[in-house]
């Protein structure tokens, strides 16, 4: 097992082993302010009796959740290379608002894509030309628009984004939507 998925079973078993979830936790901290690793870490093993791995776990999710995603530059600069390099405010402007929809939003980079995911993926980001970015967002039965079109493959739907102002409301909804959904 991989440590990604090793983190991921341990997040997955907090409620049965701590008796909170990951967004509990996460609220527990917040209130409580620590400053440092070993704050969170004596607050929650002395406190909250969790144990080491759990306890060290959590401060590391909430410290890695308070600075934003994390997201491995190099596979994400590739893709904004060249004539594509314009385009890299339409990601960070997407990736910034998607920040705020909920401490679950994982931002996976590939080798020429960004992938939105929840408990499964709702919408991927790809720098299709040097004149657009096209968004997948997954949307189930929403019917296409002129703007909203209907996709196969990983999305049910997609929406080619030729500027940052069309980072607008509409888009914004169709990604929220998508998250709920996922």
């Amino acid at each position: 097992m991989d440590v990604d998925a090793a983190t991921q079973t341990m997040i997955d078993n907090l409620p049965a082993k701590t008796g909170k979830s990951l967004a509990e936790w996460f609220a527990v901290l917040d209130a409580a302010a620590p400053e440092k690793h070993g704050q969170a870490m004596a607050l929650l093993k002395g406190e909250h009796g969790m144990t080491h791995g759990f306890a060290n776990l959590m401060a590391l999710q909430h410290r890695a959740r308070s600075a934003g995603p994390v997201i491995p530059d190099g596979l994400v600069d590739a893709q904004y290379t060249g004539g594509k390099a314009a385009l890299r405010p339409i990601l960070d402007r997407i990736l910034a608002v998607v920040a705020d929809f909920g401490d679950d939003v994982e931002v996976a980079p590939k080798k020429t894509s960004v992938s939105l995911r929840r408990r499964k993926q709702f919408a991927v980001i790809e720098a299709a030309s040097a004149k657009r970015v096209q968004l997948g967002v997954n949307l189930a039965d929403a019917p296409p628009t002129e703007r909203l079109k209907a996709a196969g493959g990983m999305c049910t739907h997609r929406v080619d984004v030729a500027a940052i102002d069309d980072v607008d409301d509409e888009l914004l909804g169709w990604l929220r939507d998508a998250y709920a959904l996922a």
